[in-house]
């Protein structure tokens, strides 16, 4: 069994590139390979800033022998009174075999021309001479670059290529333009530590010949030796390191050596907001920032840098660092000094000069709008005077910081500079932290708003961005989503469930179309197309995140406008019935009660009972009864009645359960008893009484979910 190496050597990569192109060719060889009938013993994938490599071990010399059976052409049409046509023909040179080899035999759709035919194993370097350029320059990824005269693309120029069959080196050659690289045994160390190239014996040495020249082309080691250098590097001082996962995985691919490095900066920063100081750290500088282990709300007046140079020189590197951020973080003094200078309010005239998008006018049209959605939501959820005016006023400055000069510098600190600027302007604590959540999320993996201000002027936002871009017709389409309108109605449905607002969503779209189009009136209304979103996201979220069974996310939703209203109307409700429908599943309860309702619902389907009549009287007439199971049936509905609604009002489902339960074996009776019914009688009235019974068992059930779109277990 052999080894092979393949290492793409290249100028300084892009961070992210090397760890998308990692993830890329682990899948891609292992599937390239598979396709050629090869299963080797491992596949590992490295990559550093300046290289990325494949090694894979226990390759065989070549492919096994195989015997395939391949389907040809009809026989009708391969042979036309015992001889071969032209289609026989190239079907055999296709094939390669003479046309005594093809067989004829029956088949589902009649008789085919076969061929058994035995493929010899090519040669395994035969196939990678094939194969491995074709992985690496099939890589895909942002901001890719051509080079010297030739036509190839790939994020950075591509300087040498190791091709290693065991001890040998398997020729490779890779055209660009005029220019031609060939492989061959030569790569280069580590640009500082080991300058010059670097002669590879075997494939299988690879990993330890780079390491003994200062490359540390496994990311997995590399992280691991940051994140122990760092930890140990803050012990030293006393401090705990943040090591937010982003950052960690930038840096592994910033370096082919790392050492951590310890740097000062002036305590007088430390007066900044702690927020400040991690984004230069982080953001701009990807510095680790580090906390006092004995009280983590302060930061030391430390960084930890994680260094690609030679370790010898760590005082000169941690002062070069520190000159950086220490000119980074004067500017953010500066910023926040004069920043504070003004009250929040002083900023809005500003935010006039500011456009949000060229048709739907200036931030500051934005906030008035926002202002005007967050009263809307207010006045749903009954909320006191107080409240209000917190909301009435988050709203009014949720957007003034975007124009200070600390977020202008660092626009990554909107909310966060807009908090701290509003205590610093004498503003509620409850409105400061309005302020900073009304973001919230931002995204996927992001914690939630906790205060009212932040949840209602968060949602009067994201309905302002949903309603104007709608209303543009820039709707999502795809994976196109510029204005990231999909996770702003997410978080709208998410904020209300988690924290339980009962907003009436159907009533804030509506309003909000018609304003739009009175604002916009050569526009149509965004109405129709936002309530199909919406409903839409619902159904993801239920499923995806709730982890709903698909079947009952659409029994909660319906096909109907009945249900998309509801939905709508009650976000908290259709979230509850959902959870409530899959509970009852995995319980059991809902097997003993689906048969009987759902049978009832299909037959109810031939009748013309209103989805909304739950109350027997004026719709059975009890003097066409012919049979106790109908009486019985008739009696337990009257009875279901004031359960239902209680269970409607309540949103406690389990009652209607109970009740439905109940009641089937009276059903069962009515279809199977003894004294059961022919529901379609011959006399229309009885038919028609008998289908209103069952309709209104359906329209007790609708009350939770239609029991036609759930497939039985």
């Amino acid at each position: 069994m052999a080894t092979y190496l393949i290492e793409v050597g290249t100028e300084e990569l892009p961070a992210d590139f090397v760890a998308a192109a990692i993830a890329q060719l682990k899948d891609r060889v292992s599937h390239s390979l598979t396709e050629y009938f090869l299963t080797p013993d491992g596949i590992e994938v490295y990559g550093t800033p300046r290289r990325l490599a494949v090694l894979i071990q226990g390759l065989p010399d070549q492919q096994a022998d195989r015997e395939e059976e391949i389907k040809g052409p009809p026989a009708a049409a391969a042979f036309k009174e015992g001889q071969p046509t032209k289609a026989a023909e190239g079907f055999a040179r296709k094939q390669g075999v003479e046309l005594s080899a093809l067989e004829v035999r029956p088949t589902e759709k009649g008789d085919f021309v076969f061929v058994q035919k035995k493929t010899l194993g090519r040669p395994t370097p035969e196939i990678l001479q094939e194969l491995v350029l074709g992985w690496f320059t099939a890589l895909e990824g942002r901001r890719f670059m051509r080079w010297a005269d030739g036509d190839l693309r790939f994020p950075r120029p591509i300087r040498w290529l190791v091709s290693l069959w065991n001890d040998a080196v398997l020729p490779l050659e890779l055209v660009n333009g005029s220019g031609k690289l060939e492989a061959g045994r030569i790569s280069r160390g580590h640009r500082i530590l080991h300058q010059g190239d670097v002669t590879l014996s075997s494939a299988a040495d690879y990993v330890v010949t780079l390491q003994q020249a200062f490359v540390e082309v496994d990311p997995q080691v590399r992280e691991e030796k940051i994140v122990a250098g760092v930890k140990a590097a803050a012990a030293e001082i006393g401090g705990e390191a943040e090591m937010p996962a982003d950052l960690l995985a930038e840096v592994v691919n910033l370096v082919e050596y790392p050492t951590a490095v310890v740097g000062d900066i002036e305590a007088e920063f430390l007066e900044l907001p702690t927020e400040v100081i991690t984004t230069v750290m982080v953001t701009h500088q990807r510095y680790f920032a580090v906390r006092d282990r004995q009280d983590k709300t302060k930061l030391l007046p430390k960084f930890i840098t994680i260094s690609n140079g030679d370790p010898k020189k760590s005082e000169i590197i941690a002062a070069g660092n520190g000159r950086v951020i220490r000119a980074r973080l004067a500017d953010g003094q500066f910023f926040y000094r004069a920043d504070c200078d003004e009250h929040l309010e002083t900023y809005l005239p500003q935010l006039e000069a500011v456009t949000f998008q060229e048709e739907l006018g200036t931030m500051r049209d934005k906030v008035d709008r926002i202002m005007e959605i967050s009263q809307q939501i207010a006045e749903q959820l009954g909320l006191s005077e107080a409240d209000k005016e917190i909301i009435a006023s988050t709203a009014m400055l949720c957007k003034a910081d975007l124009v200070t000069q600390m977020v202008y510098e660092f626009p990554e600190l909107q909310g966060i500079m807009g908090q701290k600027y509003a205590l610093v302007s004498g503003e509620a604590p409850a409105v400061a932290e309005g302020i900073f959540e009304h973001y919230l999320p931002r995204n996927a993996d992001d914690i939630l708003p906790q205060t009212l201000a932040g949840q209602v002027v968060g949602m009067g936002d994201r309905l302002d961005t949903l309603l104007s871009i709608f209303g543009l017709g820039m709707i999502p389409s795809g994976s196109s989503d510029p204005f990231a309108l999909r996770r702003a109605a997410n978080a709208i449905i998410t904020v209300a469930w988690d924290a339980g607002l009962e907003i009436d969503l159907g009533e804030l779209l509506a309003q909000g179309a018609k304003d739009f189009v009175t604002a916009h009136p050569d526009k149509t209304s965004p109405l129709e197309a936002l309530q199909s979103f919406f409903i839409q996201r619902i159904q993801t979220l239920l499923q995806d995140e709730k982890g709903i069974d698909y079947d009952l996310v659409n029994a909660v939703l319906g096909d109907d406008a009945e249900y998309t209203e509801r939905a709508l109307t009650d976000l908290l409700d259709v979230g509850d019935r959902a959870a409530f429908l899959q509970s009852i599943r995995d319980d059991g309860q809902l097997a003993k009660i689906y048969a009987t309702v759902n049978r009832s619902a299909k037959l109810a389907a031939k009748g013309n009972l209103s989805t909304d009549s739950l109350d027997p009287t004026g719709v059975i007439n009890p003097e066409k009864f012919a049979q106790n199971s109908e009486r019985d049936l008739y009696a337990g509905l009257v009875e279901l009645v004031p359960t239902t609604e209680a269970a409607r009002t309540e949103r406690d489902y389990q009652k209607l359960i109970d009740g439905l339960a109940a009641l089937a074996p009276t059903v069962e009776r009515f279809f199977d008893g003894e004294d059961s019914v022919l529901v379609m009688a011959e006399d229309p009235a009885v038919r028609e009484n008998r289908l209103n019974l069952l309709g209104l068992l359906r329209n007790h059930a609708r009350v939770l979910a239609d029991f036609g779109a759930i497939v039985k277990q």
